[in-house]
């Protein structure tokens, strides 16, 4: 799959940018839900209903979380495109607030709550999910690619001018 770049019109405006973070954010984050979801007691349950419905309740929270970091971001470097103005900084930051907010909820809803429980398989940093952990090391760096991918401005069409004897005439320099 390749990803065409847009016209600058359109790729650098905040609305856009925002709304790609988000798009991505959803797609990356259901995939990762579903793939620790054998990290977790819930995936012995047999009603797999009740599964889906977890994952999807779990992936609306990390995109809430992935948009509390984007805006968290945005407002702290004073730019809302900062995935193109300021990449580095913009990641750095959105991420570290991602992981913070995510090991905090990981040992509210595990120890405290207890709204869910790792297995056995589940590796632990401290206490704290490494799956969970990983995932807010890994996925806003690969969103904050794909959205720079997607939103970088196209070169204008540049006009091959051919020479020589299986030129046009029309396309020959100094020709009509």
């Amino acid at each position: 799959m390749t990803m065409s770049p847009l016209p600058a019109s359109v790729a650098h405006k905040p609305l856009f940018l925002l709304t790609m973070w988000i798009l991505v954010s959803s797609a990356a984050n259901l995939a990762w839900e579903f793939a620790q979801l054998p990290l977790y007691t819930l995936y012995a349950d047999p009603d797999a209903g009740k599964i889906v419905r977890y994952v999807l309740h779990c992936t609306a929270g990390d995109v809430l979380i992935a948009l509390g970091a984007y805006a968290l971001t945005a407002l702290a470097l004073g730019n809302w495109s900062w995935p193109l103005r300021n990449p580095l900084r913009g990641i750095v930051l959105a991420t570290t607030l991602g992981l913070t907010y995510t090991a905090a909820s990981e040992w509210y809803n595990v120890y405290l709550a207890p709204a869910w429980a790792y297995s056995e398989r589940m590796p632990l940093v401290f206490g704290i999910g490494l799956a969970p952990l990983l995932q807010w090391l890994l996925i806003p760096p690969l969103v904050l690619f794909i959205v720079r991918r997607t939103s970088a401005p196209t070169a204008p069409n540049k006009q091959v001018i051919k020479s020589g004897e299986d030129a046009a005439p029309e396309t020959v320099k100094g020709g009509k």
